[in-house]
């Protein structure tokens, strides 16, 4: 599953406000679990068999399950109305935000890489919209994705266009405190993007110099694109932003592939990571059973 893929069926099953009762009124789900140690973030359509569609009793059965945050890719997108509801939401149940993703991102053509005067204005654009609604929601990180390569220019000069264009993007940022994260992509999912290792996130970052500009590791596309994970997420640690998880094959809940979650997120806690760990991933199962399956599955590999 891509993120186009992914953020679509998201959104198709997430955004509509059921009218009257939702089906999360008609549960009982008033015993509040245990906190898990960790701040796994939930998306809006991962619960929406015990939930309904109401954003709002969404957000509230991931607190009730022991979910300390929630993540949303298209916050941008919302309502204002929605989005202003669901900041009161979280704030109410102590739910941190997590990122959303910040521009348009190009898929199959270069933005930022090319150097393009034109295509960095819209990019910087992009990100000073980003600041008000981040502000609205409480959310401290924002996706980056730089893009597609171009094909005509070699890797370096692209470095330098992107280091630029974040740099910029950054000086925006600072003075609100809200970080971009980047995200490097496997080239299974996403073949042809300009950022697609650690290692490479890791020099931008550095080379940006910015605390608004940091990592986003997604421990699902570092596996394919280059596994030897706790050594890499070693390397990076201090420019380490933000993770996000899904097991591989299948993009699915931990448990459901060949990533030992239990010992990565062991190490994290270890290294006193207090940040977000996004959950973008799908159900392996359909139904209450898929859901109750998830929630299962973060609590055997979260610390005990």
């Amino acid at each position: 599953m891509n993120r186009r893929s992914f953020s679509q069926l998201v959104g198709i099953s997430s955004l509509g406000v059921l009218s009257g009762k939702s089906a999360f009124a008609n549960t009982n789900q008033s015993i509040l679990k245990k906190p898990f140690k960790l701040n796994y973030a939930p998306h809006l359509g991962m619960f929406r068999y015990h939930a309904g569609n109401d954003p709002i009793d969404q957000l509230n059965f991931m607190a009730d399950q022991g979910f300390r945050a929630f993540e949303d890719n298209d916050m941008r997108n919302r309502d204002v109305v929605l989005q202003k509801k669901m900041a009161q939401t979280m704030t109410k149940r102590n739910l941190k935000m997590g990122v959303f993703v910040a521009h348009k991102i190009y898929w199959q053509k270069p933005n930022i890489a090319s150097g393009d005067k034109v295509l960095r204005e819209e990019f910087l654009d992009y990100i000073k919209k980003a600041i008000p609604i981040a502000k609205r929601v409480n959310a401290k990180w924002v996706t980056v994705v730089p893009g597609h390569v171009d094909l005509r220019q070699n890797m370096a000069y692209q470095t330098a266009h992107v280091i630029e264009s974040l740099k910029q993007a950054a000086e925006l940022l600072e003075p609100h405190g809200i970080v971009m994260v980047l995200e490097p992509l496997n080239f299974r999912d996403h073949p042809g993007l300009f950022l697609t290792d650690s290692p490479q996130a890791y020099e931008i970052c550095k080379s940006v110099d910015s605390p608004s500009c940091k990592i986003l590791f997604d421990i699902y596309h570092q596996q394919i694109q280059e596994g030897n994970l706790i050594p890499n997420i070693e390397k990076c640690w201090n420019e380490i932003g933000y993770f996000q998880i899904g097991d591989n094959p299948g993009r699915k809940e931990p448990t459901t592939g060949e990533i030992n979650y239990k010992n990565i997120f062991k190490y994290i806690y270890k290294k006193g990571y207090n940040g977000i760990l996004g959950m973008e991933h799908g159900n392996s199962k359909e139904g209450k059973v898929g859901e109750l399956n998830i929630i299962e599955a973060y609590r055997s590999v979260d610390q005990s």
